[in-house]
């Protein structure tokens, strides 16, 4: 082995003061070294110091293998060099990756040069150049591939790249089945050349407005491919520097179906699958958009169906949903493509008739569907017959909006069932002024009670035979400041509709039972009274009612026999499953029942089979004509025949003349009331009345 001092001696005769030295001297930024022909350090610039560690005094004549070079290239270099120095073959520049002082590798590129010096002996210079930064860049470059192709892959959307023009230059499908075509049909095309016209219309004008706009747009679209229809939704970005296109495409067909399935629930009934009221509603707006600009005629058919609640309430609900499905097929089959029949409701429909010439085309419609629900609905093995009441209003003639239309059909409605239902009604300016009442009838009655507007008014009742006073009818009045009298045929019925005659009735019983104690107590010859109070059937849906009946009772010390609460077969027909059970416990209290208008009904003589009743009431109807009429005469023989042959007693409503008292008297009728007698008057006239009547 050489000693140090020989090996710095052999350095010092390669070392030389020449411009090359000084130019490597001056960079350090390459590595540089010289090697002699035993390949030890004879020179190390700062490059090289910064570049692998050893700083010039570690490195001097050291041999290349022990410095830099990595265990398993020795051999290479040794011989390579050995190949330079003996044979001239030169080392090829090359990226190689070598080792650094602390022992991590370091990427270059490698450089040789070969010379000989003035002492005639070979010396070899290494250039290394850095390549870290490079190698790093290209292993980030090689990452983000990577990445990239790795989110490609995992993300199911469409990439196009395309110049502005739309042509398409480069394009990644995880799943190339979601191509519209193959891949070889479409590169170097534009969009426009390999999608349908409307599609490739759209991306037209997207493009157009990114690159107007400069910013990003989107929009969706809709394709036939060979697995279905399917839904997309395109994002169109610039990208500047280059002049191109993003185009990031993505399947929405299940977003889609979703989208639909929550727009379906929200505008369509989801029963009868008809628009429902809000759809409606809105389809009605824009026709009356469209008419005007067009200068057209539409109608509004407001229709309900007749008596479907007690169909519900009696056969079930199952039922009367079936009987509401086939309601609404029958209705679509009636109408043209260009109308709409929508649901707004329970048993309500409305109809929208587009373009009509005049009224006598929506009369036809009108009638067709009137026709239509004639023919009986088969459910169940069960034939049932539905009608409906139908009302018309024309644009622009009966409104202009929505909401006139709306209302002007439906008070048309109302007028159709007024007329007996099964029938239709169109709307006029009577009607109009008719419903305006009624709202103002409404608002008042909401507060007449408060106000102490109403009062009761009795009507005395008689035996037929005697012709004393055994009774009295309770009879409501009210005055209001602004309407004057409102007769009861009037705001009775709006009461029974709104629920207000639930707290007016306790009001009537509550004032009725308290006259007749005050009545009783007045009479010198201590007569026991009756006073009869009509219940409607809304009451029969309050449940407090037979507690406010008995706390009353007691409270005013009545017997319960001189109660008599007046039914209507509307009562009876209300098909509420309570009616029978309440009926009873009244019955069981020891209050008469009774059967007000009798024969006004459909199916009276069953009713007073099946319920506890005491009293029939011939209504006045009958009265009327038993002097000039046989056939009213029979019949009301043959009503107190039958009502006594059940055990019941009947009054006999609406005697005016000394001609109907005799003939009622004949008949064997128990008792009456009327104007023959005495008009409906106050508590005070009637306490004088039956005062004096006695004397």
């Amino acid at each position: 082995m050489e000693s140090e001092q020989n090996i710095n001696k052999l350095i010092h005769q390669y070392v030389i003061n020449d411009p090359l030295h000084q130019l490597f001297d001056a960079i350090d930024v390459i590595s540089v070294q010289g090697y002699d022909q035993n390949r030890r350090v004879i020179y190390w610039n700062k490059g090289s110091e910064q570049l692998y560690g050893f700083t010039e005094e570690e490195a001097k004549g050291k041999r290349l293998e022990d410095l830099i070079i990595p265990a398993p290239m020795r051999e290479v270099v040794i011989n390579a060099h050995s190949n330079w120095v003996n044979d001239g073959i030169e080392i090829p520049a090359s990226e190689i990756t070598l080792q650094c002082k602390n022992g991590t590798s370091v990427s270059v590129f490698s450089s040789h040069v070969m010379f000989t010096n003035q002492y005639n002996t070979k010396q070899m210079y290494c250039i290394d150049i850095d390549l870290s930064d490079v190698k790093k860049a290209q292993a980030d470059a090689s990452f983000n591939e990577h990445m990239l192709k790795t989110i490609f892959g995992a993300i199911p959307d469409l990439f196009f790249l395309m110049e502005n023009d739309g042509t398409i230059l480069q394009y990644h499908a995880s799943n190339e089945t979601d191509l519209y075509t193959e891949p070889k049909q479409f590169i170097g095309k534009k969009m426009g050349d390999v999608l349908p016209a409307d599609v490739a219309k759209k991306f037209e004008t997207y493009i157009s407005l990114v690159l107007e706009k400069e910013e990003m747009m989107n929009f969706k679209y809709e394709l036939s491919m060979p697995h279905g229809d399917v839904f997309f939704e395109a994002r169109i970005n610039k990208i500047a520097k280059h002049n191109q296109l993003i185009v990031i495409i993505r399947d929405i067909t299940e977003q889609h179906k979703s989208d639909e399935l929550i727009r379906h629930q929200a505008y369509y009934d989801s029963l009868t699958l008809l628009p429902n009221r809000f759809l409606s509603l809105d389809r009605l707006s824009q026709l009356l958009i469209e008419a005007q600009r067009n200068n057209e005629k539409a109608a509004v058919l407001f229709l309900d169906l007749d008596d479907f609640k007690k169909i519900n309430d009696s056969l079930g609900h199952e039922t009367g949903d079936k009987l509401l499905i086939d309601s609404a097929q029958r209705l679509q089959h009636e109408l043209r493509k260009e109308d709409t029949v929508g649901r707004l409701g329970g048993d309500e429909f409305i109809i929208l008739l587009r373009d009509i010439k005049d009224h006598h085309s929506a009369l036809r419609i009108t009638e067709k569907l009137l026709n239509n629900f004639r023919t009986p609905f088969k459910i169940e093995n069960r034939e049932l017959v539905l009608t409906t009441s139908i009302g018309v209003a024309i644009y622009p003639e009966n409104g202009t909006t929505v909401s006139d239309l709306l209302r002007n059909a439906d008070t048309a409605m109302y007028q159709a069932k007024s007329y007996g239902r099964n029938t239709y009604s169109f709307f006029t300016k009577k009607m109009n002024a008719i419903i305006q009442r009624r709202l103002l009838i409404e608002d008042q009655m909401r507060s007449a009670l408060e106000r102490h507007e109403f009062e009761l008014y009795y009507q005395p009742q008689f035996d037929v035979k005697s012709e004393a006073i055994v009774g009295a009818e309770a009879l409501l009045r009210w005055h209001n400041p602004i309407l004057g009298n409102v007769t009861p045929d009037e705001f009775i019925p709006i009461a029974e509709n709104t629920g207000l005659i639930v707290p007016i009735g306790k009001f009537v019983m509550n004032q009725a039972v308290h006259f007749l104690n005050t009545w009783q107590c007045s009479s010198k010859c201590k007569h026991k009274y009756t006073m009869a109070v009509n219940l409607s059937p809304r009451q029969f849906r309050d449940v407090g009612l037979l507690s406010f009946i008995q706390n009353l009772l007691s409270e005013t010390n009545i017997d319960p026999e001189r109660l008599e609460l007046e039914i209507t077969e509307g009562v009876l027909m209300s098909c509420h499953t309570n009616v029978v059970d309440l009926l009873t416990e009244i019955a069981a209290l020891g209050i008469n029942l009774s059967m007000d208008d009798f024969g006004t009904g459909y199916s009276s003589l069953s009713y007073l089979r099946e319920y506890p009743f005491n009293v029939l009431k011939i209504d006045r109807s009958f009265i009327d004509g038993i002097i000039l009429n046989s056939e009213d005469s029979n019949l009301v023989r043959a009503i107190v025949a039958m009502s006594h042959s059940l055990g019941l007693k009947v009054v006999a409503e609406g005697v005016e003349t000394q001609e109907q008292h005799n003939l009622l008297k004949e008949l064997d009728c128990d008792f009456m009331q009327g104007f023959y007698f005495s008009k409906p008057i106050p508590a005070a006239e009637l306490l004088k009345y039956s005062s004096e009547y006695l004397k």
